[in-house]
């Protein structure tokens, strides 16, 4: 095993990555958001799934506001080292809309279905 260093991933020019979370137990994805090297580490160090905000400009650690947190239990790294996989143990929802998963309108044969939020 070696020591991880962010800087080699691959961010965009704007020093992004999209990082995509995921419940660690059931596989169910959860969310897409983005994180740049600071936000890496800092996840990787606190162990609390923490993003950059691109409308806001700025650290956003999952939760925080909202009580719905994310605890990192482990981070994956794509073949091409653009992409982070971060497995989760997600407390509560993990889209705003209060929904578990932000990927809640889902598409079959043409009909669009709205899956039902929380409870």
């Amino acid at each position: 095993m070696e020591n991880f260093d962010p800087a080699t991933l691959k961010f965009d020019d704007r020093g992004l990555l999209p990082a995509i979370a995921q419940q660690h137990d059931t596989g169910e994805v959860l969310m897409l958001a983005w994180m740049n090297a600071e936000a890496v580490a800092k996840t990787l160090e606190t162990g609390r799934v923490t993003y950059w905000s691109r409308s806001r400009a700025s650290f956003w650690i999952k939760g925080e506001t909202s009580g719905h947190t994310q605890k990192l239990v482990d981070m994956r790294i794509d073949c091409d080292r653009d992409c982070i996989l971060v497995m989760v143990d997600q407390e509560g929802a993990a889209c705003h809309t209060n929904r578990r998963s932000c990927f809640y309108t889902s598409v079959t044969d043409g009909e669009v279905e709205l899956l039902k939020p929380m409870a």
